[in-house]
């Protein structure tokens, strides 16, 4: 895809006709620079895509819109997210961290250990402001359309924090064609809630939810220039591909038949080698060992078409989110949009390895026959099929990093992303410093000339933690943390440390909470990651008094941010020692 330049003249900022102002009793933030060099924003999210999925970071998934973005631009290949959905997108709308702003654990998860808890109330909560109310508050026209999971209630979704137009699913996941808003799955507890500028709506039935949210932007978009609303826009895109359930529309599905029938392991050998030839891994990089899974060889020949055509429908799920990104981008050109937009692109963490429908980790989903479910072969990417692909596809996917989402190895939290457009230095530059969704928030603020107040809406709120990409995007460095600040991770008891090229991992020994079962000795680990990007090589041993710093430092981000404290059951007897 060829992207032009395109001019938008962005003027100070009355409100469009129609349209009431938001937060109107909030101090906007800080003008630091005139009006006229406020770019756009352009934040894609994708749900569950793994670190090796796109063309350009060595993927065999047809992905031309985001490849020739992300070729145009700058892609960041240690870019971290939290483990799972709702405290990385909590994250990214405060810019601290998420045990802070009210996701410390996912609002499903909540148990007796977490419940009640400051910093786990399960939803975005007003110790922070969302970026998209401060932009907003500076002259900013905010849209939306796609997951929001950042709470349910009226008083919790995009209307209320910040979006003037939006089309949203409040929850973590729906089904992809809307076939699950009929009675059935109502009684059943498994219908999603839209909403759409804070009343109720539909996924229309039939319709993909990638090429929906896509329309609805696209709309917004539009309506912009209609009512000749010349100020700058912040457009959120987070999609639900390819979150589970794996559905795809049929004729996108067709174009990968038969392409996985060697297996995950030999797509993580493919991807690996592809990746080793753009310069995204090191050339000596040796991938972390699949596990918790049955290997391709050990599955019966019907197993194994199963698997397969779980890939096949993953796979046109990606491409579909591509196809629709490549509708966006028109539309900005045709606007005269796209000159003035910077474009952010990222998943919410890595990819999924749910145990549904899995050989060996079976559990279906969801469990009322009377829902209709058919996972036959042939019905598998349908509206009426409900799978995940499992752990060996999300491990393949991620390669060469360790397991997967929602664990704080790099498989779980190191995420494909990318920035293009306005102000970004490109032209196929890789970035590898240590960067994190932490640092979107100020980014954006920054890049829009404006200063994070104290406090919004009347109350305090926290100062970010997270540093702008600037000097990244400009390709004046590499990196915007220095090597002795620390940044520390934790779900379901899960725990990481990173400082530096050096990362501490502790995986609590038995289930978390999460559906799946648990990969974890209850030790703490220690990796090198720049010559060991795959965690493969545990340098505890070799290094204690490193790990016991690290392992210092996490408990003082522990105590700093509220992490509610690790059940004893779950940790080996001397916590810091190497796996034996």
């Amino acid at each position: 895809m060829r992207f032009q330049r395109l001019s938008f003249a962005v003027a100070a900022g009355a409100l469009a006709a129609g349209l009431a102002p938001l937060a109107a009793a909030a101090p906007a933030p800080t003008a630091a620079v005139a009006r006229t060099a406020q770019p756009n924003f352009l934040v894609i999210v994708a749900d569950d895509l793994g670190w090796s999925d796109l063309g350009s970071f060595g993927g065999e998934i047809a992905t031309p819109n985001l490849d020739a973005l992300a070729l145009s631009g700058v892609r960041f290949t240690g870019f971290h997210t939290a483990p799972t959905c709702s405290p990385t997108r909590s994250m990214l709308m405060s810019g601290v961290d998420n045990h802070e702003a009210g996701l410390g654990s996912m609002a499903e998860t909540l148990n007796d250990a977490t419940r009640g808890a400051p910093g786990y109330e399960g939803y975005l909560n007003d110790r922070v402001a969302s970026i998209a109310e401060l932009l907003h508050a500076g002259g900013y026209r905010t849209i939306m359309s796609g997951k929001w999971h950042l709470g349910l209630t009226p008083d919790r979704e995009p209307k209320a924090r910040g979006f003037e137009r939006s089309f949203a699913l409040l929850q973590g996941l729906s089904n992809h064609f809307g076939a699950d808003q009929n009675a059935a799955w109502r009684k059943a507890g498994y219908a999603p809630t839209y909403r759409a500028d804070g009343k109720p709506a539909k996924l229309p039935k039939g319709t993909f939810s990638a090429d929906y949210f896509a329309d609805r932007l696209i709309g917004f978009l539009e309506d912009g220039a209609k009512a000749k609303d010349d100020r700058p826009f912040f457009a959120y895109l987070p999609f639900t591909t390819p979150h589970w359930p794996m559905q795809a529309p049929d004729e996108t599905i067709a174009k990968y038949k038969g392409r996985y029938d060697a297996g995950y392991e030999a797509l993580q050998t493919a991807r690996l080698a592809r990746q080793k030839q753009l310069g995204l891994v090191p050339a000596d990089a040796v991938p972390h060992a699949f596990e918790p899974t049955r290997l391709w060889a050990s599955l019966s020949p019907a197993e194994q078409a199963l698997e397969a055509r779980k890939m096949e429908v993953y796979a046109a799920m990606v491409d579909r989110m591509d196809q629709n990104v490549g509708r966006v981008i028109a539309e900005l050109k045709t606007l005269g949009r796209y000159d003035d937009t910077v474009i952010l692109f990222f998943a919410d963490n890595g990819p999924e390895g749910s145990v549904i429908n899995s050989p060996g980790f079976s559990r279906d989903l969801p469990p009322d026959p009377k829902l209709g479910i058919d996972n036959s072969l042939a019905n598998i990417g349908k509206a009426t099929s409900y799978v995940g692909y499992g752990p060996g596809w999300a491990q393949a996917n991620s390669t060469p990093s360790w397991l997967m989402k929602s664990y704080t190895t790099e498989g779980g939290i190191r995420t494909v992303a990318f920035a293009a457009g306005k102000g970004v230095s490109g032209a196929g530059r890789i970035a590898r410093g240590n960067l994190d969704v932490r640092d979107v928030s100020p980014t954006l603020l920054d890049l829009a000339g404006l200063t994070q107040p104290a406090s919004f809406a009347g109350h305090p709120i926290l100062p970010y933690e997270g540093h702008s990409l600037r000097p990244v995007l400009a390709a004046q460095a590499e990196a915007v943390r220095p090597a002795d600040e620390s940044l520390g991770y934790e779900l379901f008891f899960r725990r990481a440390l990173r400082k530096g090229d050096w990362k501490a991992v502790f995986l609590p020994r038995g289930g978390t909470g999460y559906t799946r079962n648990g990969v974890g000795d209850g030790r703490w680990h220690l990796f090198n990651l720049a010559r060991d990007p795959g965690e493969t090589i545990d340098l505890a041993t070799a290094e204690p008094a490193r790990l016991t710093e690290l392992v210092a430092a996490y408990d003082a981000y522990a105590r700093a941010k509220g992490v509610v404290a690790l059940p004893p059951e779950t940790a080996a007897p001397v916590s810091t020692a190497p796996k034996p």
